[in-house]
């Protein structure tokens, strides 16, 4: 199945839903980061519900998902663009322990927040945070719309160490609807949804599955894809927010200044006179 979100109305009522399939991309992450099996699984959620944060909005930027906390899974990331590019991180202790086969995105970051982030490539950069007080990253993020959206929204989230599944429900703001009990009836039904069972069926038997007694529209689907959102130019900023000598002192030790990006492993390599002209005067 193609990594894919499906969007979709319900003609009765002012409902719109979205379906994310991840499989692919999700492997173009993993080939680049030796993960435990249960971080695998959690980084396949969050990755999903970048995808499906990112098609409520109607900006062209990018939302990013970032958890921290005091546990053994220091951070997760996941982030999405309007154009459906998504990249993943996780960062975790460096213990020998054996990794718990399942645990809670809760149990494994311990006291931490949940930071979703709403970058638009025009207009200013805003910020949510909810604590990581419920058990699942999907009651979380249904804290976060709220508290902060006050949308009424709902999302179901399945994954495995290889793929990820997603459902969105939500009530369109200023839409009216000719059915006042769509909403209830709705959630309802996807909360019939079984374990595994929005990853083995596609969007379409997913949808007959919950919804064949509704009239349902589907506009076509859209690709999502793994993609790096790093360049040369935008780590050349951040070597140069290290300042001169810092930079220098790399030099003097290493002849030259090597940096590479976190969820793509790209490395971009910096010459003494990459660096002068970087910073526009002469190193010694």
């Amino acid at each position: 199945m193609t990594d894919l979100r499906q969007r979709f109305y319900f003609q009765e009522g002012a409902v719109r839903g979205e379906i994310v399939h991840l499989e692919q991309s999700l492997t173009d992450v993993f080939s680049r980061h030796d993960y435990p099996d249960v971080i695998r699984r959690l980084l396949a959620q969050l990755a999903a519900a970048s995808v499906l944060l990112t098609a409520t909005l109607k900006i062209e930027g990018r939302v990013s998902l970032l958890a921290r906390g005091n546990g053994r899974l220091r951070m997760i990331m996941a982030e999405c663009t309007h154009n459906h590019d998504i990249r993943a991180l996780a960062q975790l202790d460096e213990s020998s322990e054996a990794w718990p086969d399942t645990a809670s995105l809760k149990e494994l970051l311990g006291q931490g927040t949940l930071a979703i982030t709403l970058e638009p490539e025009v207009g200013e950069r805003y910020q949510g945070i909810v604590p990581l007080e419920k058990a699942s990253l999907a009651e979380c993020l249904e804290e976060y719309f709220a508290r902060s959206e006050q949308i009424p929204t709902r999302l179901w989230l399945q994954s495995s160490a290889g793929n990820a599944a997603g459902l969105l429900l939500q009530v369109m703001p200023g839409a009216g609807g000719d059915d006042d009990d769509l909403w209830p009836r709705a959630t309802g039904l996807a909360d019939t949804l079984r374990s595994g069972e929005l990853l083995e069926l596609s969007p379409e038997e997913v949808l007959y599955r919950l919804y064949h007694e509704e009239e349902v529209t589907l506009p076509p689907s859209e690709e999502v894809r793994f993609a790096c959102s790093c360049s040369r130019e935008r780590t050349a900023e951040g070597l140069a927010s290290i300042g001169l000598a810092e930079a220098e002192d790399i030099l003097a030790e290493q002849g030259e200044i090597r940096l590479i990006c976190q969820f793509c492993q790209t490395e971009y390599l910096f010459t003494p006179q990459d660096v002068r002209a970087l910073f526009r005067q002469s190193l010694h």
